[in-house]
């Protein structure tokens, strides 16, 4: 099973490439995603890691409010889409 963290704050240049290296020390990450804005196709400062279940908790506790480009990143479970 996977779970999907929400890591926000994050700095405009993030891609989801840098998103994976920072959580790939601390457990297995399936994907990323940065979400952007539609009109713009700019970052919208924040994103999602798709991350193994068993690894979920351990890279909460490692990266949320750790430094990441500059920024202090918020990470925390991802809460299901509503509507």
């Amino acid at each position: 099973m996977a779970k999907t963290l929400y890591v926000g704050n994050l700095p405009w240049s993030t891609t989801d490439t840098s998103l994976i290296e920072a959580f790939s020390p601390y457990g297995t990450v399936i994907s990323s995603r940065i979400i952007t804005d539609k009109e713009t196709g700019r970052s919208r400062g924040f994103g999602f890691v798709e991350v193994e279940d068993a690894d979920a908790d351990k890279m909460v506790e490692a990266m949320h409010g750790s430094d990441f480009g500059g920024r202090q990143i918020v990470v925390n479970e991802a809460k299901p889409r509503q509507g």
